[in-house]
C-alpha cells in the first residue's frame, strides 16, 4: 500500500505549502511572543485572515498560521515533527486525526469553531437536463448521470485534502449503502460503482483555491465536489447536499499537550473569542461556513433543511485501504512529462539535490501511472518513459530510477523550446490526469523565445491547451518568467527557493 505522506514529504511541505501559497510563516522552535499563537492549520483557512485580525484588535491575541493540506498535517504532528514548533492545531476535521493514535495523543482538547458539509456545485443547465430535484439528490443519481456520460467533475486530491477524503468518503457510503461507519466490506460492495463514478473526475488538486480557478478557466467540467462555502463562493453553481448523507467538517480549534499552561489558556482566549454571537455572524457572512453556536442563524442562501450525517470511516485500516484504492484503481491514471534543466549551470550540488528529489519521488508514484523524463540543456537530450504497471512497478520505479542517475549536466537553458517538446509528446489524452512539471534554476538563454511559446500554447487544440504546467523555482530562475507560464497554462506555481526542491516536487502531486 502507497499511502503518499512520507515523514520527510511531509516536514518538507512544511515550508513549501507556506511559500507556495503565499501565505503567513512557517513553524519555529523559538518560543513565540505573548499572546501570539502558531498555528498549524489547513490551507482552507486562509479565509479567516479578516475575522483574525479583528480578534487580534479586541483581544490582543495575533494568529501567525502556516498552512497545508489536513492529512499531511496530521502525518506532520504523528511524527512528533510539531512538537515546540506550533502552539495549536486548527484542521478542518480531527476525525482522520483519532485514526491515528501517535496523532490523537498529541492533543490535549478540541472545540468546534463553525461547520461546512460536502456539497456538489453543478451548472444550472446540467441540472435542468439532468431533471434533477436538488433538494432531493442521491449519490446513486450522482454515479447514473457519470455513467449515463452527462457529468463530468473535478474534486480535491484525498490523499491530501480533507475536503476530498470526505467526498470520497460521503461516495463510498452513499454508494455502499452503509448504515453506519465504512468497513471493508462496505468498500468492496462500493467498488464497482466506485470506478464508474471516478470516470466523470476530469480535475483533481491539492487545494480548492487552484481547483475553482482551474474549474472556471476551463469551462467544459459540469460540476465540483467541495465543501459547501466553497460552493457557495463560486457564481453560477447550483450547490447540492445529497440526501442520503455527507460528512461535514467542524474545524476544531485544538490545545497541544506540547505546550504551556500559559499557551493553552491563550488557546482558550482565542476560542472563546471565536465562538461569541458578534464573531460567529462575522464567520457565516463572510466565509459561508455555518455557526456553531444556536443563537446565531446561517447566512441567508444556505440550506437550513436536516441530512443525514456520516461518519468517518471507524477504523485507520479501513480509511486506508480506501485511499489506497482510490490512489492505485479507481481514479484516473496519471501522465506527467517532467522537463528538467540539466544545462551546465546545474552541475554539482544543484543536480545531486534534483537526482535526490526524483528517487525519492519514485516512493510516490501510483500504479498506472506515466511518467515521461525529459532533461533538456541547450535543447532536450533524451525522452525517457516509464509505467508503474499494477502486475510490476517495480520495473517502471527502477527504470525512472536509472535515468534519473544518468542525468548530466551542460549546454545552454532551452526552457520554451523544451516546454513545446512536451506537449507535442502528450498530444490529447482525455483519460488520464495530465500535466507537465517544469523545473530550471535559471533563465531562457537558447531556443525558442517567450512570445514564440506564447503563439505556440495559444495555436494548440482544445485538449492539450488543458494540460497545465507546474513551474518550480529554483537556483536563480526568474520568477516573473515561471509565473507567466504558470499562468498562461493554467497551472502553479511553487518555490523550491525558500523550501526545498523534495517539497515542491510532494506538493504538485496534489495536483497531477
Amino acid at each position: 500500500m502507497r499511502l503518499r505522506v512520507t515523514a520527510l514529504a511531509a516536514l518538507a511541505l512544511l515550508t513549501a505549502a507556506c511559500t507556495a501559497q503565499g501565505h503567513s510563516s512557517g513553524g519555529s522552535s523559538e518560543a513565540p511572543e505573548p499572546g501570539t499563537l502558531r498555528v498549524l492549520a489547513s490551507s482552507e483557512l486562509s479565509d479567516m485572515a479578516p475575522v483574525l485580525e479583528r480578534i487580534r484588535m479586541d483581544t490582543g491575541i495575533t494568529v501567525k498560521p502556516t498552512y497545508m493540506g489536513t492529512l499531511t498535517a496530521v502525518d506532520l504532528l504523528a511524527r512528533g515533527r510539531a512538537d515546540g514548533s506550533y502552539d495549536a492545531l486548527w484542521l478542518s476535521s480531527n476525525d482522520y486525526l483519532r485514526l491515528r493514535p501517535d496523532a490523537a495523543k498529541k492533543v490535549l482538547s478540541e472545540t468546534p469553531v463553525m461547520s461546512s458539509p460536502v456539497a456538489i456545485g453543478v451548472k444550472p443547465d446540467t441540472v435542468r437536463e439532468l431533471g434533477w430535484k436538488p433538494e432531493s439528490v442521491t449519490w446513486s443519481q450522482v454515479e447514473k448521470a457519470v455513467a449515463d456520460g452527462k457529468l463530468t467533475y473535478g474534486m480535491t486530491d484525498p490523499a491530501r485534502s480533507n475536503s476530498g477524503f470526505s467526498t470520497l468518503i460521503s461516495v463510498a457510503s452513499g454508494l455502499s449503502g452503509a448504515q453506519s461507519a465504512l468497513t471493508d466490506r462496505d468498500v468492496d460492495k462500493a467498488t464497482p460503482q466506485l470506478k464508474a463514478f471516478f470516470k466523470g473526475q476530469k480535475l483533481t488538486s491539492g487545494s480548492s483555491g487552484w481547483l475553482a480557478t482551474a474549474y472556471q478557466r476551463r469551462g467544459t467540467v459540469d460540476a465540483l465536489l467541495n465543501y459547501e462555502s466553497v460552493l457557495k463562493g463560486m457564481k453560477g453553481l447550483t450547490v447540492i447536499r445529497p440526501r442520503d448523507g455527507v460528512v461535514t467538517a467542524d474545524y476544531p480549534l485544538s490545545s497541544l499537550t506540547a505546550t504551556s499552561q500559559d499557551t493553552r489558556d491563550t488557546v482558550r482566549r482565542l476560542t472563546e473569542a471565536l465562538r461569541t454571537p458578534d464573531v460567529q455572524r462575522r464567520i457565516t457572512e463572510t466565509t459561508l461556513r455555518r455557526p456553531v453556536v444556536a443563537s446565531v442563524a446561517p447566512a441567508s442562501g444556505l440550506d437550513t433543511s436536516r441530512r443525514r450525517e456520516l461518519p468517518f470511516p471507524g477504523s485507520r485500516s479501513v480509511a486506508d485501504r480506501l485511499l489506497d484504492s482510490y490512489e492505485n484503481k479507481l481514479r484516473r491514471p496519471s501522465r506527467t512529462v517532467y522537463v528538467l534543466d540539466t544545462s551546465g549551470s546545474m552541475d554539482g550540488d544543484r543536480l545531486d539535490r534534483l537526482k535526490t528529489s526524483l528517487t525519492d519521488l519514485t516512493g510516490d508514484f501510483r500504479d498506472r501511472e506515466e511518467v515521461t523524463l525529459m532533461p533538456f540543456g541547450s535543447g532536450v537530450k533524451s525522452v525517457h518513459t516509464h509505467v508503474v504497471r499494477p502486475e510490476d512497478p517495480k520495473a517502471g520505479l527502477d527504470g525512472i530510477r536509472k535515468d534519473t542517475k544518468a542525468l548530466d549536466a551542460s549546454g545552454d537553458t532551452a526552457i520554451y523550446t523544451s516546454l513545446e517538446k512536451a506537449y507535442e509528446h502528450l498530444g490529447a489524452d482525455d483519460d488520464t490526469f495530465t500535466s507537465i512539471v517544469l523545473m530550471t534554476d535559471g533563465e531562457n538563454t537558447k531556443g525558442a523565445s517567450p512570445a514564440e511559446f506564447d503563439g505556440f500554447y495559444r495555436q494548440l487544440p482544445g485538449g492539450p491547451r488543458e494540460i497545465p504546467v507546474f513551474p518550480i523555482l529554483f537556483g536563480d530562475s526568474d520568477r516573473s518568467e515561471l509565473q507567466h507560464i504558470a499562468e498562461l497554462t493554467g497551472g502553479r506555481l511553487f518555490d523550491a527557493r525558500k523550501g526545498s526542491l523534495d517539497g515542491a516536487f510532494e506538493e504538485i502531486r496534489g495536483y497531477q
